[in-house]
């Protein structure tokens, strides 16, 4: 008797769990893009594809479709996955069609509308052509446009929602674009500690406040809040890796350019490792540590970096600057199913 009522009791309480769990994961309403407050304009111009719900769920299912793919097997999700804060979680380098591996670590994708340039490269200036790249890399999706075009056509619940949003059943290259951006804009990331102390819901720890005060002093000319990234593209002093990757100088061919990646974003941190544009470094920790004492003096070593060829940091305060940039990481932006694939 006392058997069965543990039994029961246990199977209580794992229904309790799995509720609270669930209740982590509720879908957010669909609601059209907002602008926190605290943020800055948008580079990107919405008066030219105005927001829809339906143009974002066409976006969305473009998105998890592995239909761009040569081989319908990889879909943008493959290497953006939502719970790692669309990062390719576990790859130092991303991994795509025939389990091809490239050369770099698939940057995050959130708060993309106030982007004026793409990839760790900006080989890529605007939102509306972010995805031509990975569809026709050999590596990633290995596929062309008018085949992709072509599939998608065929597709008669495709060419519904195209007519629904755009008007007709004809699926173009800039229609599928700018639904595959719609989806993007609204992956907003603004509800970590940090924003709800922005907008006075709460307020740092003391060990917080120390840390945001060190980030003040010798982090944010790099990495600007409120979107924690200038959007420069800078040499940090990693040197050269084994791919002999160049950086931002195979995109422009300027010798000023070479062995510069673009700034990344210091948001959600903690669920994006490994680190850089090669994910060399896997823990916060190391990152951290090279600006301590691992910086390569190298050519285009930026002049920040350059002075000192280190930051003085004391185990304490890389203590108290984790504790700050911990509180940039936005679980409910992880954890929002409207983002997840269906």
């Amino acid at each position: 008797m006392n058997k069965n009522i543990f039994l029961v009791l246990g199977m209580i309480l794992g229904l309790i769990i799995a509720c609270q769990k669930a209740d982590e994961l509720i879908e957010e309403p669909f609601k059209s893009f907002i602008r926190p407050s605290y943020f800055p304009e948008p580079t990107y111009n919405f008066a030219s594809n105005p927001i829809s719900k339906e143009g974002f769920e066409l976006g969305k299912k473009l998105f998890y479709d592995p239909i761009l793919s040569r081989d319908n097997t990889i879909s943008c999700g493959s290497c953006h996955i939502a719970q790692n804060a669309f990062t390719h979680h576990g790859h130092d380098v991303s991994h795509g069609i025939d389990d091809k591996q490239g050369t770099r670590n698939s940057p995050p994708l959130f708060n993309l509308a106030w982007n004026k340039s793409f990839f760790w490269d900006g080989g890529v200036f605007h939102l509306d052509l972010f995805p031509v790249a990975p569809i026709e890399n050999p590596v990633e999706m290995d596929e062309k446009m008018v085949n992709v075009l072509a599939k998608l056509n065929k597709i008669p619940s495709y060419r519904a929602e195209f007519k629904k949003v755009f008007g007709t059943e004809e699926i173009n290259s800039i229609n599928m674009f700018k639904a595959m951006s719609q989806f993007m804009t609204l992956l907003i990331s603004d509800n970590s500690k940090y924003d709800q102390v922005q907008r006075k819901e709460t307020s740092f720890s003391a060990e917080e406040q120390k840390g945001y005060a060190i980030y003040q002093a010798k982090c944010s000319t790099c990495h600007q809040e409120p979107l924690f990234t200038d959007g420069s593209y800078r040499d940090n002093g990693l040197g050269e890796n084994s791919f002999e990757d160049q950086g931002r100088f195979e995109i422009s061919q300027l010798e000023e350019d070479r062995l510069k990646f673009k700034v990344p974003s210091l948001r959600n941190l903690k669920y994006s490792p490994p680190y850089m544009h090669d994910g060399q470094l896997r823990t916060l920790e190391a990152v951290i540590n090279h600006y301590r004492r691992d910086i390569q003096n190298t050519k285009n070593l930026d002049p920040i970096l350059r002075k000192d060829m280190k930051i003085d940091l004391s185990d304490t305060e890389v203590d108290q600057l984790m504790a700050f940039l911990n509180t940039l990481n936005d679980e409910k932006f992880i954890n929002n199913t409207l983002f997840h694939e269906f």
